[in-house]
């Protein structure tokens, strides 16, 4: 048995120039931090002549046999493909269970990948770096799979932390953002999550922007170039100290991500934003491409338990985390090898 897990991530500013139709032309810039909820790989070697796959969050199980062809459609194509990039065809079960719901806008899918691929280079004995590891999770969802997504969320997951990571034609950096340990602390402190009870696939948003970008749509373009100046304000802000700046930017941010595209927003995330500015938060934003899932807000610790009640009394639930700096890693491993091809990034 082998037991992988990555982090999910929220983002602060940039999103949306992560992807290959904005960064390739203008260079991307994203600030985000990894928190301690988790997606786990559970990976184990059998004597049957095929692949096993259960997820615990889709409800679903999956069963190919080795001689017959490998297809990426349909429930489970994700962890599928990788399998098949490293040619593992028998005698591997996977297990999969996340600690938040999936379509939750903290990079989950983004962060399965990078679990998966953690766990199985692992138990195949390759040593890819944590850069190998994010890019070699880009090729697979956005090149394989063609999944309309940026790059953003492979790189915060594989490396974890809270990061500047930069995205060009040439290539993906990451910098660490170098901020005091009280300021990290209070940052910590100030950051609520509020779960908004609804899932949504980011597909339909993330292609309005690929196709508005593309299409050269001179709003989107500029919302894109404001929020990636954003990035570096951001990285500024904390660096300083200067929380009340950094939380005061973030509804700055959100008003520019707010034209991406339509559906970023709805009713009861711009009624439930502008209830948590009127009790006491500075800004905030929609985690991920927007629609649903988690709605970021930052307050000072003295009125958030007000912010708290009235998001609570709209049907949002408050969701603790810590930020974690450890990124994608192996918890547990028996010894366990398999064998296959020797694939790598």
């Amino acid at each position: 048995m082998l037991i992988a897990r990555a982090p999910v991530r929220i983002s602060f500013a940039g999103g949306g120039t992560d992807l290959p139709a904005y960064y390739n032309p203008f260079g991307g810039a994203v600030v985000s931090t990894t928190i301690d909820k988790y997606f786990y790989v559970f990976l184990s070697v059998t004597q049957d002549e095929a692949i096993q796959i259960t997820s615990s969050d889709y409800r679903t199980f999956y069963r190919h046999d080795a001689d017959t062809p490998m297809l990426f459609d349909g429930d489970l194509s994700l962890p599928r493909a990788i399998l098949n990039h490293f040619d593992l065809t028998r005698g591997v079960s996977l297990f999969l269970a996340s600690e938040i719901p999936p379509g939750t806008g903290l990079g989950s899918s983004s962060t399965v990948a990078v679990a998966i691929i953690k766990a199985v280079t692992t138990a195949r004995g390759l040593m890819l770096s944590k850069q190998q590891i994010a890019e070699l999770a880009c090729q697979i969802e956005i090149e394989k799979l063609r999944e309309p997504i940026g790059k953003q969320d492979q790189y915060a997951s594989a490396f974890g932390g809270l990061n500047l990571i930069q995205f060009s034609a040439q290539g993906v950096t990451v910098e660490p953002v170098r901020i005091a340990p009280e300021t990290r602390r209070q940052l910590e402190k100030n950051i609520l999550l509020f779960f908004t009870g609804a899932t949504r696939q980011a597909s339909s948003i993330l292609r309005a922007q690929k196709k508005s970008a593309e299409e050269k749509d001179q709003r989107v373009i500029d919302a894109h170039h404001a929020v990636k100046a954003m990035a570096f304000e951001v990285k500024d802000y904390l660096e300083r100290g200067d929380l009340d700046a950094f939380g005061k930017l973030l509804d700055r941010a959100w008003q520019r991500k707010k034209q991406f595209a339509a559906g970023v927003s709805n009713a009861l995330i711009d009624e439930c934003y502008a209830v948590a500015l009127q009790n006491g938060a500075l800004g905030g934003k929609v985690t991920g491409a927007g629609g649903g899932g988690f709605l970021m807000i930052y307050c000072d610790v003295e009125l958030q338990n007000r912010v708290t009640q009235e998001l609570e009394n709209r049907g949002l639930k408050r969701m603790d985390f810590r930020f974690e700096t450890e990124g994608a890693r192996v918890l547990v491993n028996a010894g366990l090898r398999i064998a296959g091809s020797a694939h790598a990034a």
